[in-house]
Formats: C-alpha cells, sequence, structure tokens
C-alpha cells in the first residue's frame, strides 16, 4: 500500500533442503543403518522443501477429494476426484518408494529406517496423501497370510509408478492398498464386527454389511474384517473382480475431517463384494495385525513428521522476527519454548528411527523389543503432538493462526495420529497385554533401557522409578497411561544418552526425567544450553 511499507516479515520457510537440515534425522539415519540412502533422501529433502511442492500440498487441503457417486448416465461409478496437486504429491511418494520400498528384493539393511526418513520428510508437505502410503507399505506382510494372493498382488504393489487411472489391477502399471475394518457399532472392538462373510463354491467369498471408516477407499486393494461361519477372518478385496466388473463396494460419502483433508475417508456398503480369505478363517486379528503393527509405526512417523515442521516453522519465525529491539530467537523466555520444542522433536525422531530399525529383521529380541516398543511409542509420540503444535503455533502470534501459513493444517491434522491404529486407552491396554503375554518383550525392552545406564544419574534414577511401576501389578490397567508413559520417556531418554547431542540429552534428563518440568512447553530448568539447541533446530535457507 502506498500509506505504508512493511518490514520485519519472516522470508518464507522454502528453498531449502528438508532432511539436510534436520541435523537430527541426518545423524539418526547414519546410526540405525539407512545412511546408504542419503543421496535419494537429500533429493527428496530438496524437492520436499521447494515452493512447488509446498503449493502442492497448500492446493491438495484447499480442494479436498469429491466423491462421486454416479456417472451422467446414471451408472453407479463410486469414484473419488482429487485435485491434480494430490497426484502430483503421490506420484512422488510412490516414485521414492515411499509406500513398499523396503520389501523389494535386494533392499539393504535399513530399508525401514531409510523409508522411515523420506516418510518424514515428505510428510512435511502434506500428511493426507501419506495414508494411501501407510496403507500399502503395511499390507504387503499381511498377504503372506495366502501365498497365491500374496504372488498376485506383491508385484504390483511394489511398482514404483503411480497409475491412478481407474480399472481393473492387473491393466495398470502399479497399485496400491487400503483397509476397512471399523463399524459404527464396534470402533476399535473390531470383534463387535458384523459384515457377513459367505463362501463359494469356487473358493472366493461374499461379503455383506458396512464400514465406518474405510481408508484411501479408491485403492485397487482392500484388507477388510469380516464374520465367517468359523469366526471373524481377514479377506483381500480388489476394487475390480477377476471378470473385469466393478467389485460391489458402494462408497456412501466421504468423511468431513476435522483434519487429513488431502485424503479421502469413505463409508462403505458392501453388497456380496468378491473377496478372497487371507489366512485361516477365524483368525483375522491375526492376520490383519501384521498391518496394524505396521500403521502404528507410520503413526510415529507421521507424528514425528508434524512435530518437525512445526518446529521449523517457528524456529525460521522467531529467527527473522524482531519484537521490544531484540531477535525473538535471542530472548530468554522465546528461546526456553523452542529449545524445550527442539528436545521434544529430536526426542520423537531417535525414537521412530529405533523403532523403524526394529522393523527391518527378524531377530527375536529385536522382534520381542518391537512389539512393545510399538505400543509404546505410538502412545507417547502421537499424544505429544496436538500440544506441541499448538506451542509452536502460538511462537508465530496471530500468524500462527490464519490459514496462509501452514500451522493451522499441521494443528488439525495432530489429533489424528493419536486417534488411528488405536487411540489412547487402546493403546495402552494393548501394551499392557503384550506384557503379559510375552514376558520376553518386557525384557527385550528393559535391555535396551539398560545400554544406556550409568552415564546419566537422573536416568538411572528414573529407570528405576520405572522398575517400581512394573514390580506392582495392583491396578494395574487404571495405571496404565501412566506406566506406557514413563515407558515411553525412559526409551527416549535412553536414546538421547546414547546418542544425542549433550546438550539435548542434558536438557532431557533435566526437564523429563529429573522431575523440574512444568505442564507447558518453556520450562526448561536454569542450565540448559538453549542457545546450542535451538540452533541445531533452526533451518537455515540457501
Amino acid at each position: 500500500m502506498a500509506t505504508h511499507q512493511v518490514s520485519n516479515q519472516p522470508p518464507p520457510l522454502e528453498g531449502y533442503d528438508v532432511f539436510s537440515q534436520d541435523r537430527a534425522l541426518v545423524e539418526g539415519v547414519e546410526r540405525e543403518g539407512g545412511g546408504w540412502a542419503a543421496a535419494s533422501l537429500v533429493e527428496l529433502g530438496t524437492q520436499a522443501g521447494t515452493a512447488e511442492a509446498i503449493e502442492w500440498g497448500r492446493l491438495a487441503n484447499a480442494h479436498p477429494p469429491g466423491l462421486r457417486t454416479h456417472d451422467r448416465f446414471g451408472n453407479r461409478i463410486d469414484e473419488v476426484e482429487y485435485h491434480p496437486a494430490y497426484h502430483q504429491l503421490m506420484q512422488v511418494a510412490v516414485g521414492h518408494g515411499l509406500h513398499a520400498a523396503p520389501w523389494r528384493a535386494g533392499v539393504p539393511a535399513g530399508a525401514h529406517v531409510a523409508r522411515a526418513a523420506g516418510f518424514t520428510v515428505w510428510s512435511q508437505v502434506d500428511a493426507g496423501h501419506g495414508c494411501p502410503m501407510s496403507m500399502t507399505y503395511a499390507v504387503v506382510p499381511a498377504l503372506q497370510a495366502e501365498p497365491e494372493v500374496e504372488a498376485e498382488w506383491r508385484p504390483r504393489l511394489l511398482s514404483t509408478t503411480y497409475d491412478h487411472r481407474v480399472g481393473p489391477a492387473e491393466a495398470k502399471s502399479g497399485a496400491l492398498a487400503g483397509m476397512a475394518m471399523t463399524e459404527r457399532q464396534g470402533g476399535s472392538d473390531v470383534r463387535a464386527n458384523t459384515t457377513r462373510a459367505e463362501p463359494a463354491d469356487d473358493g472366493s467369498w461374499a461379503l455383506t454389511g458396512h464400514k465406518w471408516f474405510c481408508s484411501a477407499p479408491m485403492a485397487d486393494l482392500l484388507l477388510v474384517l469380516a464374520q465367517a461361519p468359523r469366526g471373524l477372518s481377514c479377506f483381500a478385496v480388489p476394487r475390480w473382480r477377476p471378470d473385469g466388473t466393478r467389485n460391489a463396494i458402494a462408497l456412501q460419502r466421504l468423511k468431513d475431517k476435522l483434519g487429513n483433508r488431502s485424503n479421502a475417508s469413505a463409508e462403505i456398503e458392501l453388497d456380496r463384494t468378491w473377496a478372497r480369505l487371507l489366512g485361516e478363517e477365524g483368525r483375522g486379528v491375526h492376520v490383519i495385525i501384521a498391518m496394524v503393527n505396521h500403521t502404528r509405526l507410520d503413526c510415529v512417523i507421521g507424528a514425528a513428521s508434524g512435530m518437525r515442521q512445526a518446529l521449523a516453522q517457528a524456529t525460521h519465525h522467531a529467527a527473522h522476527r524482531r519484537a521490544f529491539g531484540r531477535d525473538l530467537i535471542d530472548q530468554p523466555l522465546m528461546a526456553n519454548v523452542l529449545a524445550d520444542l527442539a528436545v521434544e522433536s529430536e526426542a520423537a525422531t531417535a525414537t521412530m528411527l529405533r523403532l523403524a530399525r526394529a522393523y527391518g529383521t527378524d531377530d527375536p529380541p529385536e522382534s520381542a523389543f518391537r512389539r512393545l516398543a510399538t505400543a509404546v511409542a505410538k502412545y507417547w509420540v502421537c499424544k505429544r503432538q496436538p500440544p506441541f503444535v499448538a506451542e509452536a503455533l502460538e511462537c508465530l502470534g496471530g500468524n500462527g493462526y490464519v490459514e496462509e501459513q501452514i500451522l493451522p493444517r499441521l494443528f488439525r491434522e495432530s489429533p489424528l495420529n493419536g486417534i488411528w491404529e488405536g487411540s489412547g486407552n487402546v493403546i495402552c491396554l494393548d501394551a499392557l497385554r503384550t506384557m503379559s503375554r510375552e514376558p520376553e518383550s518386557v525384557e527385550a525392552f528393559r535391555a535396551e533401557l539398560g545400554l544406556a545406564l550409568g552415564a546419566d544419574a537422573r536416568y538411572d534414577a528414573f529407570v528405576a522409578r520405572l522398575d517400581a511401576l512394573l514390580a506392582d501389578l495392583a491396578g494395574i490397567e487404571a495405571r496404565g497411561r501412566r506406566v506406557v508413559e514413563v515407558m515411553a520417556l525412559a526409551l527416549q531418554g535412553s536414546l538421547l544418552v546414547r546418542h544425542g547431542h549433550h546438550a539435548v540429552a542434558d536438557a532431557f534428563c533435566a526437564s523429563r526425567l529429573g522431575g523440574d518440568w512444568g505442564r507447558a512447553f518453556g520450562t526448561l530448568p536454569p542450565g540448559v544450553d538453549t542457545g546450542t539447541i535451538v540452533d541445531r533446530a533452526r533451518p537455515k535457507l540457501n
């Protein structure tokens, strides 16, 4: 405007390498065995930081998917239409193997770590399209329950070509997968499902019922739970029947969600829908848990990703904004807030990368650790995301509350990972059940904690506190959240004490483990090197 000149405005956070500017991520990838993928991650990180990719994320959320139930002639088609920006995001994600790279033949050790890092980087552009990436990644191990189905679908799902054309999978150059478990009357209690499965003479099955949440409804293949004569079973349901006709999957409506708007989630009806049984009849939960565990890993990755992007926005703003005569980043109280956020983000990053490493091996101790640590990390990291993003948003003041910024989108997205694949209570109960039924998981988890003993007295005392909690089993279900929280903090403390930057590890132990930590971010105790922590976390533009 001719009436005034505007100054003191931060430049857009764009034109930088999202991967390389995240030192905790770079160091963790190398440490956990994914360093061989650094060049690919730099390529992806550079693209994620471009103005073009950032605009794709904005457009995909500003123009959410729409449902077309019928064509212009009145024929039922049940198709979801997406903005072109969504397809651009998907093309990059599939091209970089974020949907299936660890399952490809000949990949080096640490493939799950490399994929987790890529998922972290690219999800910062847009989290919504990560849903079909996660579903496809997770469905591959579940298909092993039925070798014939796996042999048919595995090559399609592992393709790095994104083909969003509508039609039979055999005519496409790549395929994606989704999942439909939840029903209205049961929610997380999938054994309350009422969808019926009837066997046919040719070995196929016919499913009839409804699903309240169908993730990635336009996927080429859905995993569905239904009640067969011998109990709850898992089925592979393609969008098209073998004879080339549309399968009977009616999309009733798309969910109007708080966040995750670029991604379609649907309510569906099944009417004698053609399906193949996966695994044994009556063992559906056992079959699909392989998929659920991998998607729970992605919940942890997604939460860490959202936290990292919120932190990047907050530190970038504070470094380029002056108030009361000083840069915000140099003001002690703001530095405390930013450092506290940075410590939380580093802890989440270290946790998800360590967990991803555990998914890359069948070693018995690592498998036992993975079973328990997945629930522990899923609960805590996802639970920390909403208050984290809210605090980062507040660092921008009123600007952070305006939709032109990315932070409102990150804030709307923040509760999702805590709800998806089991909300807090479900996850805590799963952790308690695992500890009760699989004592080797407790031994493996405790062995991981033991690797850091003797390095920090505050950490040692905290682990002793955890041991006391686990020794007292009376009323442990009612105390489940507190027990899992302490387990998660102990795991994060172990990782940071062993591998983290000394300033970050000290701040973590002094606040989270030492007891001198307030209820809000920005309450790190005196003596913490906030300047070093914030400088380490802040992305620098080229």
